[in-house]
């Protein structure tokens, strides 16, 4: 059995992989050491005795030992993880291709003849989506976030292009114009309202950098790892904007555990 340890800001996502048979946990990320190691397993409720491998990527995990209760533990930089996880997850077959890991932050990565490139990030994700929308509303849950956002409208808040110009050359007259611009002259908007604007803004950038790497690449798919894009209102942001640039989004159904089923596959492919 291979155990794979994704260490992110907010969770720490795991999996354990036996004859390609896979389990899928999330716990809440700590300190990262061996005491935390120790938690994990309990949570997860597996003998190390059956562990061969461990693979760890992400936050610090290059600072851990390489040996836990004997076990050698694999230590897989990040990019690697990304890209490997998102060739792995849709089967990609081209020479080229565009991953995004969008969690607590977004990282872009481009992969060309399987040598991993990181193009950059941004800090603007699902963190900023709880730490926003507490803010504003009390509500820190991306369940919670999301159920509120698809009974809201953006338009209540946002300025869109059909409002302020006739014709702005691709941009349709329902493309946002201005993220939350009404709100400079009215504050009394629900909080469905204020959600579906703030989920829509995070997809909106997530969606720009995103299809921005995609053109500088030469390539017209992007394929999505990590949580953000499981929450609908924010997916749907994102697709807005590659629809501008005519970039296709791809979103795998495991995709909230990419980077963690990429670490595992770097190892299986290089150890």
């Amino acid at each position: 059995m291979i155990i794979g340890i994704d260490f992110g800001i907010t969770n720490t996502d795991i999996v354990a992989c036996k004859e390609n048979n896979y389990e899928f946990f999330s716990i809440k990320s700590e300190k990262l050491n061996t005491n935390f190691l120790e938690k994990i397993f309990d949570f997860i409720n597996i003998d190390t005795n059956e562990v061969e491998k461990i693979a760890i990527t992400g936050g610090k995990s290059s600072d851990l030992c390489d040996l836990y209760n004997n076990i050698p533990v694999i230590k897989v930089n990040e990019v690697k993880a990304i890209g490997c996880g998102a060739k792995n997850l849709y089967e990609i077959e081209e020479a080229s291709y565009v991953a995004i890991s969008a969690g607590t932050g977004t990282a872009c990565i481009a992969c060309n003849e399987n040598v991993f490139k990181h193009l950059g990030g941004i800090s603007v994700g699902g963190g900023t989506l709880q730490g926003l929308s507490n803010i504003l509303t009390g509500i820190s849950d991306p369940k919670k976030i999301d159920e509120l956002a698809l009974q809201g409208s953006k338009s209540n808040l946002d300025v869109l292009i059909g409002e302020v110009v006739n014709d702005i050359g691709s941009l349709h007259a329902d493309v946002t114009a201005s993220n939350f611009s009404k709100g400079r002259f009215n504050t009394n908007f629900k909080d469905a309202d204020v959600e579906s604007s703030l989920s829509n803004m995070i997809g909106e950038v997530i969606g720009t950098i995103s299809y921005l790497n995609a053109l500088l690449v030469g390539v017209k798919k992007i394929y999505f790892i990590g949580k953000v894009s499981l929450l609908d209102s924010v997916k749907d942001g994102i697709d807005k904007r590659l629809e501008l640039a005519n970039i296709e989004g791809k979103y795998n159904d495991l995709r909230g555990f990419g980077n963690v089923i990429g670490a595992i596959a770097y190892l299986n492919a290089n150890t």
